[in-house]
C-alpha cells in the first residue's frame, strides 16, 4: 500500500523529470494525478513553472478524507444518512479492499465501460452514486460484478479501450484502489511542504459542471485551494469527471489560453 502514498508517487515524478533533463516545467494532472501535480508544485517549486489541474483542487493539508468531509454539501448529503457524503466509496475501499478489487476484476471490460462514460447533465440536489457504496455492500451490490454495457466511444475509441482493458486484466485493480489507503501518510507528507504548502506560482484549475463526486460547483470543495494558491486562475467547462476525454479540444484551449495569460509560453 505504501507504494501508492503521494510522497512515493511524487518521488517517481522527480526521477522521471530528472531523466528528461530536469528543467522547470508546467505540470498537468487529473483526479489523483492532480494530487501528485499539486504536490510537485508545493514540494518542488524549482521544478515548476506552473501547475494546471482538472477536477481535484489543491489541498495544502493533503488530499485525504479527513480534509474532504468538512466540505461536503450537507443539503445534498444529510449527516445521518451520508456521514462522509459522496466520499463513501473511499471508506468502502478501506473497509473491504479485497472485495472492491475482486468485484472490479470479475469483468474488467464491463468495469471500464462503466467508468468511462459521458456524464449526464447534473440534477441539482441529486446525490452522487458513490454516496452509498457501503450501504449497497459494494459498487455492484449483491451481483458482485459490473453490468454489461456497450463502450461509450465519445470518451475512448476501441483501440484505446482495448489497451486499457488489457493492462488492467494483467495488473488487476489493487494498485488503483490502493491510492485511497494512505490518508495519514498523505497528510503527514503535505505537512512537510515549505510555506505550509501555499503556492505562489501560476496555477490553473478546471471545473467540470457535471462532476458529482469532485463537486467543485455546488459544494465548498474548492475553497481551500482559493486560500492557498496566490496566482490562481479558474475555468468552468461543461462536462463530467472525465472532462479531458469528453471535451479534449475545449480543455486544451483553456490550458493554452492560461499558458499565454500567465506568460508561460
Amino acid at each position: 500500500m505504501a507504494a501508492y502514498e503521494v510522497r512515493e508517487l511524487v518521488s517517481d515524478m522527480v526521477d522521471l523529470h530528472d531523466a528528461l533533463g530536469g528543467g522547470p516545467a508546467v505540470w498537468v494532472g487529473h483526479d489523483w494525478g492532480s494530487a501528485v501535480a499539486w504536490s510537485m508544485a508545493s514540494h518542488h517549486a524549482t521544478r515548476c513553472r506552473g501547475v494546471a489541474n482538472l477536477c481535484v483542487p489543491d489541498f495544502a493539508r493533503g488530499f485525504a478524507l479527513p480534509n474532504l468531509v468538512p466540505l461536503v454539501d450537507r443539503h445534498v448529503y444529510p449527516m445521518e444518512r451520508y456521514p462522509v457524503g459522496q466520499w463513501d466509496y473511499w471508506l468502502f475501499y478501506r473497509e473491504h479492499f479485497a472485495q472492491a478489487s475482486r468485484d472490479f476484476e470479475a469483468d474488467v471490460a464491463a468495469t471500464l465501460a462503466l467508468v468511462y462514460r459521458t456524464a449526464p447533465e447534473r440534477k441539482p440536489g441529486e446525490p452522487a452514486f458513490t454516496a452509498d457504496i457501503r450501504a449497497r455492500k459494494g459498487w455492484f451490490g449483491a451481483a458482485g460484478r459490473p453490468p454489461a454495457m456497450p463502450l461509450d466511444q465519445v470518451l475512448l475509441g476501441q483501440d484505446d479501450f482495448d489497451a486499457i482493458v488489457k493492462a488492467f486484466a494483467a495488473t488487476g485493480f489493487a494498485g488503483a484502489d490502493a491510492w485511497y489507503m494512505n490518508d495519514a501518510a498523505n497528510i503527514a507528507y503535505a505537512a512537510d511542504a515549505p510555506n505550509f504548502g501555499r503556492l505562489t506560482l501560476p496555477a490553473l484549475f478546471i471545473h467540470a459542471t457535471n462532476d458529482t463526486v469532485c463537486d467543485t460547483m455546488q459544494s465548498r470543495l474548492a475553497e481551500p485551494m482559493r486560500e492557498d494558491c496566490e496566482r490562481l486562475s479558474e475555468v468552468t467547462l461543461e462536462g463530467g469527471h472525465e472532462i479531458m476525454l469528453e471535451a479534449p479540444g475545449t480543455v486544451n484551449e483553456a490550458i493554452a489560453r492560461w499558458l499565454t495569460s500567465a506568460a508561460l509560453v
